[in-house]
């Protein structure tokens, strides 16, 4: 019978579900674990690898393939069906390999950005993974999580929960503990339970789980809509398009090679029927999703190494194109914690590094006592402004305890936003003493008196002046300024009520410290790599407008002598849409921007064509980082909503780590760039050579010839590239915007002249052979000259690679090795043909006969030929066409 926990009490549910407002303990987690599950929604299973090996004989191609090795079989070809059947299982293996390898790399990722929740367990307040969360659990709710499972609402502060995920209603509801007395209400009316995937916006709230996974509302809508998500991605579905289209022009291809074979009588009709099938096989680049499948998953893993954890594939490939990066500052820009820079006292400005400590400075005793962390054996705790005040001194090695020992507090004024200061009193060998820190114009206001170099006098309106003008320097660099005073009390002042009016005038001025949240040290470095790659860096912050402008030209975001590169969230009210669009290319730096402000900022670049990547960690984050074209999520600082709005998400919240991202996506299209034109070039001269044989009247390649050189030559050197290293200009380079694709770039013509080429070189060789024989007669000699092409094509791939490492950079440079994968791939693929040759047991299977060195001369020949002619093209194509490689 189903339990409408709406209809119990929060007390009736807890023993309904045999919990406490302590949680569970060790023992009943383990046991629900146990029965119920991992707390996750039902997905695709992954298929066995014995399901992998058998879907491999589904693709048409292969099916053909396999009927015409049998129809040889029956003609008494044994030997070319064997080759063909074994050709056909390697590349199930090889398929089944790069599956399991995406799968892997894809189950990987998941893992590592796994959501969090907080929950009470053992009367103990811990983070654990939502998936490992039971019936039972009592889950710690506040603003920008993601509700882990369905909940009954035990207690709440002005809660509310947006559910659209469930009811389509996209404003959010409140939420309270309150029992509901309707029988079967609404969902959208069960305000006293919280659902699992649905977002806090506001509030807090302690909650004990009643279901989790399957079990779950939105459980129930997976089980009932039951859909497969097959997660293909925009790439996988041009490259799709693209093979389709050339499987069409091959098979056309194919096609007039037979009806021509045949019409001119050159082989039977079984002969022809096995070449164009094989030659269709071989020619159609039927692996070219699966690298790209491989090359993006091992892109993220590769990211995730370096704290970008990649949330969806072709995440990685488009951060190659992001042309502005939209960064919030503090976090990830700066390191989030306030830290002493400057130090004015005796009417000196000293930096940080050169102040002399000591614990008998008047100026140290204010900033320890006027105080009110605290130390803890997890560090300190308090204000971020305080205890930054506290660990300046800490760092410098000085006993803290000994100051305030020695001034043990007797009483407080605490801080007021109005009067903007707060103030101690503290004992001191029987004399009592006001220490203060604040604002420095509103403790000047009651200030009488000034110590300087030790001795206390009246203040001037000149040293006013001094300590206003060097306040103002000290805001105009960034730095927040507070003032440090004190005066000594009387026995009846001491014992006063603890107000302003009575304790806070007639002080002496002793100094101040201008404070800062630093830049993280790395981040100008990669601001500066970012506009050298043609990326415009924008920042984004609730500063003031002059904190906001110091900063940026602190990180090189903005110049110097740049006035008009900042502008307001007040300025951007009121500003039109339109307005904006026009404007927008003026500014780098946003201050006083509230959350709803990115959207604009985001649309407006976006409507001039550029691919914007924008940062964020809060709950009003997730539009922005929703329209952004890539969205950036804080893993530490974030919301579970800004994370699951994003595309990437930071580990270590570094703008340094986007950087780093780009450049491996830019790495990732490079190489997918590169193992395409690899691919489809030797295709093509597979092609060409094949049409160009049979128009010619020359002998032609065996089916078996086909296959193995397709085999070996295509599949290992392939996977290989994909894994290339990042060129070392590669972030040297503009971004190569939106409207690009894989052929871009000069890839497409470059495929077509070295597919020629490489045909023409061939066909060369197999001309040469017959020219200038070895043998004498007819027979040994057509034999040798195909055995020669049938070498030369092989050897012009492997050598061909080698130029496929860069699109139209030279491979005579020290990084031509530098992949070992690369090389152990070349390898094997030159052994592989070379057996076919070398051992004469397999020359009759491969219908080749040894050859001598001067016929290895010219076919090794033929293959550097090939390298030094793209070694031309690539010099004139660097000197006047592509001259940002």
């Amino acid at each position: 019978m189903k339990t409408n926990y709406y209809n119990q009490t929060g007390e009736e549910v807890l023993v309904k579900l045999d919990s406490s407002l302590d949680g569970l303990d060790s023992a009943q987690i383990k046991e629900r674990q146990a029965k119920y599950g991992p707390n996750v929604l039902e997905s695709k299973k992954h298929t066995t690898l014995l399901q992998k090996f058998i879907a491999q004989f589904k693709d048409l191609m292969i099916i053909i393939l396999m009927v015409a090795a049998l129809v040889a079989m029956f003609a008494g070809e044994v030997s070319d069906a064997l080759i063909i059947f074994l050709v056909v299982l390697l590349n199930a293996v090889f398929g089944v390999f790069q599956e399991a390898k995406a799968e892997n790399a894809i189950d990987a990722l998941q893992e590592m950005t796994t959501p969090y929740s907080r929950v009470r367990r053992n009367g103990t307040v811990m983070q654990v993974k939502s998936d490992e969360i039971v019936p039972g659990d009592i889950v710690l709710l506040e603003a920008g999580d993601i509700v882990p499972a369905d909940m009954r609402i035990l207690s709440s502060s002005s809660l509310k929960i947006e559910e659209a995920a469930l009811t389509g209603e996209s404003v959010p509801v409140d939420k309270d503990a309150a029992v509901i007395t309707e029988e079967n209400p609404p969902i959208g009316e069960q305000s006293n339970l919280c659902f699992m995937n649905t977002s806090v916006t506001y509030g807090t709230a302690e909650a004990v789980v009643f279901a989790t996974g399957m079990q779950t509302q939105v459980g129930h809508i997976a089980t009932m809509l039951d859909e497969v998500d097959n997660s293909v991605t925009p790439l996988q579905k041009n490259i799709t398009h693209l093979s389709k289209v050339l499987t069409i022009l091959i098979l056309v291809i194919a096609v007039v090679i037979f009806v021509f074979g045949v019409a001119t009588g050159r082989e039977t009709v079984l002969d022809m029927l096995l070449t164009a099938i094989s030659l269709a096989v071989a020619a159609i680049p039927e692996g070219l999703p699966a690298i790209v499948t491989i090359t993006l998953a091992l892109g993220t893993q590769t990211m995730a190494k370096r704290n970008a954890l990649v949330r969806k594939l072709p995440a990685v490939e488009t951060l190659g194109t992001t042309e502005i990066i939209a960064s919030d500052k503090t976090g990830t820009l700066t390191q989030n914690k306030m830290t002493v820079e400057q130090l004015y006292t005796d009417h000196q400005l000293v930096s940080a590094e050169q102040f002399k400590v000591s614990p008998d400075l008047r100026l140290a005793q204010i900033m320890i006592l006027a105080n009110d962390s605290q130390e803890t054996p997890e560090g300190l705790v308090g204000d971020p402004t305080e205890t930054a005040l506290i660990q300046y001194y800490l760092d410098r090695g000085m006993d803290i305890k000994q100051v305030q020992n020695a001034y043990p507090r007797s009483n407080s004024v605490p801080f007021d936003s109005e009067r903007k200061m707060m103030s101690a009193i503290v004992d001191h060998n029987g004399q009592a003493y006001l220490m203060t820190k604040g604002a420095v114009d509103e403790i000047l206001q009651r200030t009488t008196r000034i110590e300087d170099n030790g001795e206390i006098r009246p203040i001037t309106a000149a040293d006013k002046e001094k300590i206003l003008a060097t306040n103002k320097d000290l805001a105009l660099e960034a730095l927040r300024v507070l003032g440090f005073a004190y005066k000594s009390l009387t026995t009846e002042q001491s014992q006063a009520e603890a107000t302003s009016e009575n304790f806070e005038n007639d002080l002496i001025f002793v100094g101040m410290i201008g404070m800062i949240d630093p830049q993280r040290p790395e981040v100008k470095d990669a601001v500066s790599e970012a506009k050298s790659a043609g990326i415009r860096p924008l920042m984004i912050t609730g500063d003031h407008k002059d904190t906001a402008r110091a900063i940026a030209i602190r990180l090189g975001i903005i110049a110097e002598d740049d006035t008009a590169g900042v502008i307001t969230g007040r300025e951007l009210d009121e500003m039109s849409d339109e307005e904006l669009k026009q404007n927008v290319a003026k500014y780098s730096v946003y201050a006083r921007v509230a959350p709803e402000h990115k959207v604009r900022i985001v649309k407006a670049w976006q409507s001039h064509g550029k691919i914007v990547a924008m940062t964020g960690d809060g709950v009003n984050d997730a539009p922005a980082l929703k329209t952004a074209d890539i969205g950036v999520g804080m893993g530490i600082t974030g919301t579970e909503v800004s994370k699951n709005a994003s595309d990437i998400v930071l580990a270590d919240d570094n703008f340094a780590t986007i950087i780093l991202a780009v450049r491996e996506g830019r790495k990732v299209f490079a190489n997918i760039q590169k193992a395409i034109q690899y691919l489809l070039s030797a295709n093509l001269g597979e092609v060409l050579t094949l049409f160009m044989m049979t128009m010619l009247n020359w002998s032609i390649f065996a089916p078996v010839q086909i296959l193995w050189i397709n085999l070996v030559t295509d599949t290992f050197p392939a996977i290989a590239l994909g894994v290339e290293k990042g060129e070392k200009n590669i972030m040297q380079r503009k971004p190569r915007g939106s409207k690009s694709n894989f052929l871009s770039n000069g890839v497409g013509s470059s495929i077509i002249y070295q597919g020629i080429l490489e045909g023409l070189i061939t066909l060369g060789v197999y001309w040469l052979a017959i020219k200038f024989p070895v043998h004498t007669t007819s027979a040994q000699i057509h034999a040798d000259a195909l055995t020669m092409a049938y070498a030369t094509l092989g050897v012009l791939q492997l050598f061909h690679a080698f130029n496929s490492k860069s699109i139209h950079g030279s491979i005579f440079t020290k990084e031509t090795f530098n992949n070992k994968y690369f090389n152990l791939a070349i390898l094997v693929s030159a052994i592989l043909l070379a057996m076919t040759i070398f051992v004469p047991a397999f020359n009759s299977t491969f219908h080749v006969t040894t050859l001598d060195l001067s016929q290895w001369g010219i076919v090794l020949g033929a293959g550097f030929l090939l390298v030094i002619i793209v070694e031309i093209v690539k010099f004139f194509q660097r000197k006047f066409i592509y001259t940002e490689e």
